[in-house]
């Protein structure tokens, strides 16, 4: 029992490392090109400000600056571990493009990502690739051993070993053991240097507890604006649904009360059209009721409400819960609504025909991942469904992290900071 154990422990970690050395090197093949085409693009846009083209398309390229940002901040904290928490200041819905450009130059979190850029594609980039570099290096040195050496009659280099006949090559092989045997324990702390420096450079560093405060300042000045946006519009909804059918019952009643003696026959009508009237009513309060505040999530939870929620979908949606209890209602009510929200966009404009949605509890964060296989291009800005999330989510000082290559797939990744009991 004991020697199966151990085989199964080192099965069980031979995949976690060819799992780290496939990441680092999918990381590392989109780093490099991504990065060197979003900074280009950054310094060109600039460039023109001055004779006007680049007012025009400086918020696009940052924006995309962002996204490509935001979607290696989700990486890091999906396969890492480590959070980027982004800090992007809001821009105003009606913002012309001189301010919409010039309120993202003024911006640090912009300044932080375009240093980063060139970051990601030196040092970021061989961080990434090393740790894949470190388990296929070894295989020409095996090769070189079983014959390959015979293809270079004139000698061939492995490492630091010329190979040139057998005895040789089954030095070559050895120095692949040796590699092989540095990368078992340097492939995880490789790619944990890359994480490690994404966040370096993209956190907010020295300044991140003024950052956090005025994020929080404007989170909770969303977060009031929204509440009374809300409470107008339940008040209009309540004005103009279940008030006026209440009053038409009322004065039916009052027609029915005076018609009762002298026309049965059309006070049973006025009854029937009442008792329509109030099972409408009912219906409509109960829809208002389940916008403020849904049934099933105040009694089964969150986990049960998010199901409920996507058998009404129209495209199918696979949910994975993994909670082993629930967090203060304030933060279900958010995470379920947020939730609510990135579906209803992916409905709407990615195409999908299949939804991923992931709900689990780790490291004292409340994580929501809505994945689908889509047409991508999905950002958050103004305008965009997803700002008005980033907004619900940054009350509770939550993040979202928005991974939507042209071509998808699309994750959208929400975290708040909760316990649960």
């Amino acid at each position: 029992m004991t020697i199966d154990s151990k085989s199964g422990n080192g099965r069980t970690k031979g995949r976690g490392l060819a799992l780290a050395a496939a990441r680092g090197l999918g990381v590392a093949l989109v780093s490099l090109p991504g990065a060197v085409l979003c900074f280009t693009l950054s310094l060109v846009s600039m460039a023109l400000i001055p004779v006007g083209i680049g007012l025009v398309t400086t918020p696009y390229v940052l924006q995309g600056v962002r996204a490509f940002a935001n979607w290696r901040r989700a990486l890091a904290a999906e396969w890492g571990g480590v959070r980027i928490p982004p800090a992007y200041r809001p821009l105003p819905k009606d913002a012309n493009p001189w301010s919409r450009t010039f309120g993202m130059l003024r911006d640090p979190a912009t300044w932080r990502d375009l240093m980063w850029l060139p970051v990601d594609m030196t040092a970021g980039f061989l961080t990434a690739l090393l740790p894949a570099a470190l388990w296929l290096y070894p295989l020409e040195g095996f090769a070189l051993a079983a014959g390959l050496w015979r293809v270079f009659p004139e000698g061939y280099w492995y490492g630091f070993v010329e190979v040139t006949g057998q005895l040789s090559a089954f030095g070559a092989a050895a120095l692949g053991l040796v590699i092989l045997f540095f990368a078992h324990f340097l492939t995880p702390l490789l790619l944990d240097v890359h994480f490690r420096l994404t966040q370096a450079v993209l956190g907010s560093g020295r300044r991140e507890l003024a950052e956090r405060v005025r994020v929080l300042t404007e989170t909770r000045r969303d977060a009031v604006d929204t509440s009374a946006a809300e409470l107008r519009r339940i008040e209009r909804d309540l004005h103009d649904g279940a008030q006026a059918r209440l009053v038409a019952v009322g004065m039916d009643l009052g027609t029915i009360e005076a018609l009762l003696d002298k026309d049965p026959a059309k006070a049973k009508e006025l009854i029937a059209q009442a008792r329509r009237s109030s099972v409408e009513a009912l219906s409509e309060l109960r829809e208002l009721v389940r916008g403020i505040h849904p049934p099933v999530l105040a009694e089964r939870g969150l986990g049960d409400a998010v199901r409920a929620l996507a058998l009404r979908l129209p495209v199918a949606t696979e949910v994975n819960v993994d909670l082993p209890g629930r967090a203060e209602a304030p933060v279900e009510s958010a995470a379920y609504f947020a939730v609510s929200e990135v579906l209803t966009n992916a409905v709407k404009h990615s195409g999908a025909d299949r939804i991923w949605v992931d709900l689990h509890h780790a490291d004292g964060h409340l994580r929501a991942t809505v994945t689908d296989n889509g047409k991508g291009g999905a950002v958050i800005g103004a305008g965009s469904g997803l700002a008005g999330v980033e907004r619900r989510l940054g009350t509770f000082d939550g993040v979202l992290a928005v991974g939507s290559p042209a071509g998808g797939p699309t994750m959208v990744t929400m975290e708040i900071p909760c316990a649960l009991s």
